[in-house]
C-alpha cells in the first residue's frame, strides 16, 4: 500500500535552530546516506564545531554554509513505514519573504520555529500571518532551544499564549504546540525525559498522525485541469479520446455530470485510467486519464468540474500578489498568468495597497516591490475558471510571468468575489 504524503515547510528567525531541527529529524529517522553524513562531518571539522552540524544536512548552498544562515529553499525527502514526506526549509529573514511563500503555498503544515530564550518575535508573528495568508490547514509551534532554559515549563507555558494570541488574529486554528531540544534530539523523533510535563507527542509523531486527506481536497468540489489531450490512434482503439492530468481537488467518479470550461459545455465521465488499469474514482493529487462521454472540444488549458458546483469564469481577477522581482510591478503593466495548465496574456489594471505582513496593516502604494505583498486587479485576455484562495489552494492560485524571458515575476492568490 502506498504511503500518503505530507508535505511541510519551515520557518524560523535566524539562530532558532530549523536547520538543525530538519537535520536532526533526517539522521534520527535513518533518512541519512552514510556519505552524506561523512560529508557532514568533515564539514563540521573544517568549521571547527567540536560535534556533528547537522545543520548542514539542509543548509546545501555554499553561501549559506559560509554565513551559517538559509537564504533559499532547501527541500529534503524522506519516509517512515506510516507516511512519505517532503520538507520546505524556508528562510526566515523579511527580504526572503518570496522564498518562504514558495515554500509554504502547497504545505499542509507549517513548523514555525521559536528560540526558548526570545518567545515569540516580529519575525513569528510574520511567520504566522504568512502561514495564515497561504492557507496552510496544520500549525506546529516548536518551541526550541528547551535545554538553554533549564527545560522550564513556565517558559514554554508563556510562549504557546503569546503564540495563540497571534494564530487567532491571523485566523490560524490548528495550532499544535511541542516543547524540543533540536541539538540533542529532545521530542524531535523520540520523547523527551528532560521535559516530564510535557505529554504530547515527539515532532515526527505528530507529522506521523496529522490528517492530510480532508484538506488535499477530497470533500470539495471536483476540479481537473487538462494537461494533455490523448488520442493513440491505435487499432486496437482508434476512437480512444481521453484527458491526461493531476486532480487539483475533490473526486472524480464514472457517471459525474462535469462541465468543461470555459466553454461551459456539460456531459459526463465515461472512465478513468491509468497506467495499471481503469479506476472507479480518482482524488485529488492523483495523475490519471479522463474520457467523457460526448465528443467535446477539450484542449490543454481547459478544466473539468464538477458540473454541481463549478468554478466561476472570469476575465477580472482581484488578487493578492506576492511580488518576487527586482523591477516593481506597476499599474498598466502587461504580464502572462499561468493558472493551473492555463497561460493567458493579461494587464494589471490597478495597485490597492501593500500588507505589512508584521502588523497586518494595509497601505495605499503606486507600485509593489521585491517581497511585497498587496492587492492587484488585474483583465486577462481570455477567461479563467478560478476559486477564491480561501476555497481551493491550486485553482484559486496562479503565477505572473514576463511575457518577455518567461521568467516567474509574481505569484498570485485570488480573493473572494
Amino acid at each position: 500500500m502506498a504511503h500518503d504524503l505530507l508535505r511541510f515547510a519551515t520557518a524560523g528567525s535566524v539562530d532558532d535552530g530549523k536547520s538543525t531541527l530538519i537535520g536532526r529529524l533526517l539522521y534520527d529517522s535513518k533518512s541519512v546516506f552514510q556519505d552524506q553524513l561523512e560529508s557532514v562531518e568533515r564539514t563540521s571539522s573544517d568549521r571547527g564545531d567540536d560535534y556533528t552540524n547537522l545543520a548542514l544536512l539542509t543548509d546545501g548552498l555554499r553561501a549559506e554554509r559560509e554565513q551559517g544562515i538559509t537564504i533559499d529553499v532547501a527541500y529534503r525527502y524522506f519516509s517512515t513505514p506510516v507516511r512519505s514526506f517532503i520538507v520546505a526549509d524556508t528562510p526566515g529573514h523579511v527580504q526572503y519573504t518570496r522564498n518562504m511563500v514558495t515554500g509554504a503555498s502547497t504545505a499542509d503544515l507549517a513548523l514555525v520555529l521559536v528560540d526558548a530564550r526570545k518567545g515569540v518575535i516580529e519575525q513569528t508573528r510574520r511567520h504566522a500571518a504568512l502561514s495564515g495568508l497561504l492557507g496552510v490547514p496544520h500549525v506546529v509551534l516548536a518551541v526550541n532551544k528547551m535545554d538553554l532554559v533549564d527545560f522550564d515549563e513556565a517558559v514554554y507555558d508563556a510562549i504557546v499564549k503569546a503564540f495563540a494570541d497571534v494564530a487567532r488574529s491571523v485566523g490560524l486554528a490548528d495550532v499544535t504546540a511541542i516543547p524540543m531540544a533540536a541539538l540533542q534530539g529532545d521530542n524531535v523523533v523520540h520523547r523527551s525525559d528532560a521535559m516530564p510535563w510535557y505529554d504530547g507527542p515527539a515532532l515526527l509523531e505528530h507529522l506521523e498522525q496529522v490528517s492530510v486527506a480532508r484538506d488535499h481536497g477530497e470533500a470539495r468540489p471536483a476540479r481537473f485541469p487538462v494537461q494533455y489531450v490523448i488520442r493513440p490512434m491505435s487499432t486496437e482503439r482508434p476512437d480512444y479520446r481521453g484527458y491526461a492530468g493531476t486532480v487539483a481537488s475533490g473526486t472524480l467518479r464514472v457517471g459525474d455530470e462535469v462541465v468543461v470550461l470555459p466553454s461551459g459545455r456539460t456531459t459526463t465521465v465515461a472512465g478513468i485510467d491509468t497506467a495499471d488499469g481503469e479506476l472507479e474514482h480518482a482524488v485529488a493529487r492523483q495523475a490519471v486519464t479522463v474520457r467523457l462521454a460526448d465528443e467535446l472540444d477539450v484542449s490543454r488549458g481547459d478544466a473539468i468540474c464538477s458540473a454541481a458546483e463549478p468554478p466561476q469564469v472570469v476575465s477580472t481577477l482581484e488578487a493578492t500578489v506576492c511580488w518576487m522581482a527586482d523591477a516593481p510591478l506597476r499599474a498598466g503593466a502587461r504580464v502572462l498568468v499561468k493558472h493551473t495548465t492555463r497561460t493567458v496574456k493579461a494587464m494589471v489594471t490597478g495597485l490597492h495597497d501593500r500588507l505589512d505582513v508584521t502588523t497586518l496593516e494595509r497601505e495605499p502604494v503606486d507600485a509593489l516591490g521585491l517581497n511585497d505583498l498587496g492587492r492587484v486587479s488585474l483583465r486577462t485576455a481570455s477567461p479563467l475558471a478560478v476559486d477564491a484562495y480561501a476555497d481551493d489552494r491550486t485553482t484559486g492560485a496562479f503565477l505572473v510571468v514576463d511575457e518577455v524571458t518567461g521568467a516567474t515575476l509574481g505569484a498570485g492568490m485570488v480573493a473572494r468575489s
